[in-house]
């Protein structure tokens, strides 16, 4: 796209952003915090139909009405109608008020006339009587001559027209002017702010150091910049996150706007990893464009169940299968990641729209792009090499995608594999849980083929609310280690915190709540606190498969000789967890590894 004529704030136009088709969008101007970046010219875009905005350059903008009937005719999706629609309405809106602007200036105008007949009408009215009563009193009166004169020229017409004007500011028979005021609707909550009302939405105030507490800034604050496509062009977009929402708003306003943009951009600069910013499973995930590609997954546990979920609901194409569906046959591959009580999930699925597969080789086979997210290395490489498995399925072209949280040394025999039969792979890993997989809010790390990672742009933002892309295969298994040994030590210190406060008669409450106003304040330790105080270890991550993530971090650790003491010792408690048998409860049951 290449703007053919000088564009301006307030300008309707159509905007390119990546590899996603044109949206109709307005030029505005940007939060005074939010920096212009470098290079070519760029425009700030407030995308219609989406709470999206972005610094997009010049050659990727073209003016709206005379490139509408273009892209109507190339793009049909029905968010995408969904957003032509919002820029009609706003111009509907636009056009009633310039009527409305029109037809009080003529109003203006007509009153200005009459007014100035008015005070025509009554300065010549004025001018006689003044005269009449000045030739009376020069009838009646026998002063001398030059006195008279100087009466006369004292009080005649124009004099009176003078006074009358230097009494009055303002000229006879016009109206007087209305203050004009700009209306600019506040949004009570960020639930308002997401509703995609054009005419409602308003900037956060242009204040250099604003806080949480503020709900403008707040939406501002989860909002998130740096967004790169494959050709290494940089667009900042962002977004609004709903699911951190309240909870990520700090209590006392300690932290300011400029400390917090700092850190937002500490991934690209120090990693020089790229990432998607995906959308929120609501207001912002709504404007998603699902791809056209043929979607496959493989596993429906706790977070397999939440991203199938997400992907039917923002319209993509997708074939399931899961070891529960055929348990009973000689096909079957068993894993430890499906429930098997569960008989019926696919049945749930198809019923939503999915497709069912009757082994993993035909969903890999029929399918563009294949998704898996299993439970361990074992059930893993299963998956992939067993009988009916996915390697049986693969054809040039086809793409795998394994999410599942593996060694590294497992993802590069599955990658050797998946290509030496003309396959692509990419590893993707997610950290999250149950809740955040259902909310489509997870983190996606991804690594491998970078055609196939940018293929699955759709699919990621569907699922999570970010996808990190970092290198060669092996790094997001290694990343991901990492992240869950750091998951697993808090949690057992956070048990062994509580058992402590316990038998040295200190209140467990008290503990989280002075927790809770600290800086470890965090979702992770109110949610896994509460499980513990009200002894409820529903599931939200398995307990033994965050051991499983334990061992291999300290495998991944030994094979550098880098020292993993606090893993080490947080392995053993959940160990004696598994051996009180709360293998199937969820991580925060390590507590009681602590209290038997």
């Amino acid at each position: 796209m290449a703007a053919t004529v000088s564009l301006r704030q307030g300008d309707l136009v159509w905007g390119k952003l990546g590899r996603y088709p044109p949206w109709p969008g307005k030029i505005v101007n940007p939060p005074k915090d939010l920096k212009k970046p470098r290079g070519k010219k760029c425009l700030f875009v407030k995308f219609f139909g989406t709470e999206d905005h972005a610094w997009i350059k010049v050659e990727q903008l073209k003016p709206y009405h005379p490139h509408k009937e273009e892209m109507i005719k190339a793009n049909k999706g029905k968010r995408f109608q969904q957003a032509v629609d919002a820029v009609e309405e706003y111009l509907k809106k636009v056009k009633a008020k310039q009527e409305q602007n029109s037809s009080d200036d003529k109003g203006k105008k007509e009153g200005k006339k009459e007014g100035k007949k008015e005070g025509k009408k009554e300065g010549k009215k004025e001018g006689k009587k003044e005269g009449k009563k000045e030739g009376k009193k020069e009838g009646k009166s026998k002063k001398p001559a030059g006195e008279k004169k100087r009466k006369a020229s004292d009080s005649g017409p124009g004099s009176a027209i003078k006074k009358s004007r230097e009494q009055s500011p303002r000229k006879r028979g016009r109206p007087p002017k209305e203050e004009k005021g700009t209306i600019s609707p506040q949004p009570s909550s960020l639930k308002k702010l997401a509703m995609k009302t054009v005419s409602r939405f308003s900037w956060p105030p242009p204040t250099s150091e604003r806080t949480a507490d503020d709900p403008h800034f707040r939406h501002f604050l989860l909002s998130q910049t740096e967004k790169e496509d494959s050709a290494g062009d940089s667009s900042w977009l962002l977004h609004g996150h709903r699911t951190l929402g309240t909870e990520m708003v700090l209590k006392k306003p300690s932290v300011t706007y400029q400390a917090i943009s700092k850190r937002l951009k500490v991934s690209e600069e120090d990693t020089g990893s790229t990432s998607i910013q995906a959308a929120d499973s609501t207001a912002i995930n709504g404007n998603i464009t699902p791809t056209d590609k043929k979607i496959g997954f493989l596993g429906l546990g706790l977070m397999g169940s939440g991203i199938v979920s997400n992907l039917l609901k923002k319209g993509h194409t997708v074939t399931v299968w899961n070891r529960t569906a055929e348990k009973n046959t000689s096909g079957g591959i068993y894993s430890e990641v499906w429930d098997q009580d569960e008989n019926n999930k696919c049945d749930l699925f198809v019923q939503e729209g999915a497709h069912l597969g009757r082994t993993p080789a035909e969903v890999v086979s029929t399918c563009d792009i294949t998704f898996a997210c299993v439970a361990d290395p074992k059930a893993a490489k299963d998956l992939v090499l067993g009988p009916s498995g996915v390697l049986q399925g693969i054809r040039p072209g086809k793409c795998y995608v394994d999410m599942s949280t593996v060694d590294p040394e497992t993802v590069a025999e599955l990658a050797q594999v998946i290509v030496s039969r003309g396959g692509r792979f990419l590893e993707a890993p997610v950290a999250g849980n149950q809740q955040l997989s259902n909310d489509g809010m997870l983190i996606i790390l991804a690594a491998g083929d970078q055609g196939v990672y940018e293929d699955c742009s759709s699919c990621f933002q569907a699922m999570g609310k970010t996808s990190f892309f970092l290198g060669e295969v092996g790094n997001a298994a290694r990343m991901m280690l990492i992240i869950n040994m750091v998951q697993g030590s808090f949690m057992a210190t956070i048990a062994e915190g509580m058992t402590l406060a316990q038998v040295t008669g200190q209140s467990q409450q008290t503990l989280l709540d002075i927790l809770i106003q600290s800086q470890l304040s965090s979702i992770f330790l109110d949610q896994k606190c509460q499980n513990i105080l009200q002894g409820n270890f529903k599931p939200d991550f398995y307990l033994k498969y965050i051991q499983k993530d334990l061992r291999l971090a300290i495998a991944l650790g030994d094979s550098v000789n880098h020292p993993t003491p606090m893993a080490a010792a947080a392995n053993e408690v959940y160990k004696r967890a598994k051996a009180l048998d709360q293998s199937d409860n969820d991580m925060s049951a390590v507590y009681r590894a602590y209290i038997h």
